[in-house]
């Protein structure tokens, strides 16, 4: 079974740039899909992210990390 991650994000933010990074190096290795959405195009989200972002859920198991997190924290959450 492949895991789904979300990565909440917005434009022009380095941290989300970093993070997106990280997940771009791991994908290789894990199988896994990921997709960044753009907090500010829905208030909700906006409302629970704006001051976390970069957050990376995994959809499979509704877990969630806030930034910091290394490439070893992702991993523990692709397999948790």
């Amino acid at each position: 079974m492949s895991v789904n991650l979300k990565l909440m994000s917005t434009s022009h933010c380095h941290l989300c740039e970093q993070a997106e990074s990280l997940l771009s190096g791991l994908v290789a290795q894990y199988k896994f899909e990921y997709v960044v959405v753009e907090i500010i195009d829905d208030s909700a989200l906006y409302e629970r992210y704006a001051n976390t972002i970069p957050v990376l859920k995994n959809l499979n198991t509704n877990r969630e990390i806030s930034w910091p997190f290394s490439t070893h924290d992702i991993e523990i959450l692709l397999t948790v």
